[in-house]
């Protein structure tokens, strides 16, 4: 049953990734039109862009390409059901947590696919979710948790997950967004020459996928402050659950340093944007900074233990 779902989702990733790839010439000249395109929107005087009309709507998907989505989400979550809670107990590790936290955020996307034309995010976050869901295989490695029956355990768990799914996407639009800012301050500064070739040419098709910066930027801060609530219901929860499981509400470990320390970070764009009107480069910086320091809260970790130390 579980080597079937994994060659089912494989298999439906791909069909999703193939077809983003396969169509995505089409779909920047169906977009772009006699305006240039999202990413060339017009410059106002602080450099930032301002989207063209009709910026924010959905991708315009046909029906099919929805079925097929649902169908490779719940392939991806009946495989991390039954490789996660195999016969009443728990088995996790660092691949789990990866698959997991690109199944969520996948579902996220697909989500924001409906109201805003981000083809050239599905164009990465798709082949990184079938790799992901594929990584159990390679690292087998798994940690039992006895306690994983507890209910404040399983609300922990849960609400763990989607803030790290949530981070996830966030940090997949920061660095796309990166890219686009760094193609459009070489705009800015490119003589101009119509006739010369233009180095890297796939790459500004690909963002040309994307909705204006502005859109980007605030999808974006949206996922950063559902990802700060979820998170701090996280530190929350796994304080509640540290003090009914081991007696004490705070332990001093690697998982607890990353988490707080993420935590504030993120907390600390939250506040730059609101009082300080922070955006741009610094802002995308610190974003993919803060996701770093949460990845090392676990994920990182767990990769050192069961792949470097080979320890479970």
């Amino acid at each position: 049953m579980v080597i079937v779902l994994y060659a089912l989702t494989a298999l439906l990733y791909c069909g999703l990734a193939w077809h983003g790839w396969a169509t995505r010439h089409p779909r920047v000249a169906a977009a772009a039109g006699p305006a240039g395109g999202s990413a060339a929107a017009v410059l106002v005087a602080g450099g930032g862009p301002i989207p063209p009309a009709g910026g924010a709507h959905g991708e315009g998907r046909p029906a099919w390409w929805h079925v097929l989505m649902l169908a490779a989400l719940a392939s991806h979550g009946m495989l991390l059901h039954e490789t996660i809670f195999p016969a009443e107990r728990m088995m996790f590790g660092f691949a789990f947590a990866l698959s997991a936290m690109l199944w969520l955020g996948v579902g996220i996307y697909w989500i924001e696919s409906f109201f805003f034309s981000l083809a050239g995010l599905g164009l990465i976050v798709i082949p990184v979710a079938l790799v992901a869901s594929l990584m159990p295989l390679a690292f087998p490695g798994s940690q039992i948790l006895g306690y994983a029956a507890r209910p404040l355990f399983k609300l922990h768990f849960i609400i763990a997950n989607v803030a790290y799914g949530l981070f996830t996407l966030a940090a997949f639009h920061a660095f796309l967004m990166l890219l686009a800012e760094r193609r459009l301050h070489g705009f800015r500064h490119a003589p101009a020459r119509p006739s010369a070739p233009q180095p890297g040419q796939w790459l500004g098709r690909w963002l040309d996928l994307l909705p204006p910066l502005l859109t980007l930027e605030k999808l974006l801060f949206r996922l950063i402050g559902a990802g700060f609530v979820l998170l701090t219901l996280t530190i929350g929860s796994g304080l509640l659950f540290s003090e009914e499981l081991f007696g004490r509400a705070f332990r001093l470990d690697h998982k607890t340093v990353f988490a707080l320390i993420s935590w504030a970070m993120f907390g600390g764009i939250l506040a730059g944007r609101i009082f300080r009107g922070w955006r741009g480069k610094v802002a995308l910086r610190w974003v993919i900074a803060s996701f770093g320091i949460l990845l090392l809260a676990y994920v990182g970790s767990r990769f050192v233990i069961e792949v470097v130390l080979h320890r479970l």
